[in-house]
């Protein structure tokens, strides 16, 4: 894996960036701007005379499974979805590593990242039926042995309501040695306890089995907003191929609107509904599989703390508004979890 930790993410040594714009062929660079909207990657807007682009650091991905996700972009392109190739350094390497660092470059994609309650109806269905089209077109990658075979069967592990509870244990405890008597630590320990309170009331509703149902294969990993964008109404360009994996499709389906339409901490779910009908009238996904993959993430939403792992384990406060959205949202979803699966059911 690569390193996480950069002293200045917003920044890039004017050495690294000098043997970025030669393994690139960029030329001298004549503006560049750091890109605030990403959450686990580093992303700048660079202008040079060869053209503008998008530059980005990887930091959470190996340099080998970074290059093999990035090589099935030019299929995915041919097949009509939305998405741009990577630039190639002189070498064609899809990947350049500086420093340390793992780097890649695609050309400059113009468009607007909207939040799903920005979606009219229309454009929730054409994202579901985008997705569907992503799915097919990482299948037929897979054809032209440009991803690994898909294993018959794939498992999901489901956390125990006790380990659930030790993990949110372990976590008061750091809130109590590590934190600073601060209102985000003060909303870490409330909510920590209520988690706990949760878990033991609707632990006979964690999902049963380690196989989800339903189809599997290769999927994108983190279709959302952050990663779409948006222009003259259509979707223009899915961005970030770092975490491309074989998973169950309702695991994507349920995970994109949760993060796309769990706004405000509720889900709308008219257009949750209007999504989920739109991908099914590309892939034919049975109503079972998606109830199925709706409980898996609720739980797993339940019992997983990843946001205050990063705050107390890591010293990094990056995704302190994520974990009080998501909290509020789990609730709210915990309160409403049969009308929940009923409408990705019913999409």
């Amino acid at each position: 894996m690569t390193d996480a930790t950069v002293t200045d993410r917003t920044e890039i040594p004017i050495s690294v960036l000098a043997e970025l714009t030669s393994a690139f062929g960029l030329g001298e660079v004549q503006e560049k701007l750091y890109l605030a909207d990403g959450l686990m990657n580093a992303n700048w807007k660079v202008d040079a005379p060869a053209g503008v682009f998008a530059l980005k650091r990887v930091t959470d991905v190996s340099l080998d499974r970074l290059a093999r996700n990035l090589g099935v972009l030019a299929s995915l392109a041919s097949d009509g979805v939305p998405v741009s190739p990577p630039v190639p350094t002189g070498s064609g390497s899809l990947v350049a590593e500086v420093d340390g660092g793992v780097w890649c470059l695609f050309p400059w994609a113009a468009g607007t990242h909207l939040r799903g309650i920005d979606l009219s109806l229309s454009q929730a269905t054409s994202l579901g039926a985008r997705l569907g089209h992503l799915h097919e077109g990482l299948g037929r990658a897979c054809d032209r042995d440009l991803l690994p075979v898909v294993p018959e069967t794939v498992t999901a592990d489901v956390t125990t309501a006790e380990r659930g509870v030790e993990k949110s244990e372990r976590l008061s405890g750091a809130v109590r040695n590590k934190g600073i008597g601060s209102t985000f630590d003060s909303a870490a320990s409330l909510a920590l306890e209520q988690r706990r309170v949760l878990i033991g009331r609707h632990a006979d509703d964690r999902p049963q089995g380690e196989t989800p149902a339903g189809r599997h294969g290769w999927t994108h990993g983190d279709v959302q907003y952050r990663n779409l964008l948006w222009a003259g109404g259509d979707l223009a360009a899915i961005l970030d191929w770092d975490r491309v994996g074989i998973r169950p499709y309702a695991e994507e389906v349920v995970r994109t609107a949760q993060v796309q339409f769990g706004v405000d901490g509720v889900f709308d779910l008219g257009r949750v509904s209007a999504f989920v009908r739109g991908y099914r009238s590309v892939v034919p996904l049975e109503a079972s599989a998606l109830v199925d993959g709706a409980r898996r993430l609720w739980w797993k939403r339940m019992t997983d703390f990843w946001q205050l792992e990063f705050h107390y384990d890591r010293g990094d406060f990056s995704f302190d508004e994520l974990f009080t959205a998501d909290e509020a949202l789990l609730h709210w979803w915990t309160e409403r979890l049969d009308q929940v699966e009923d409408t990705f059911a019913a999409g």
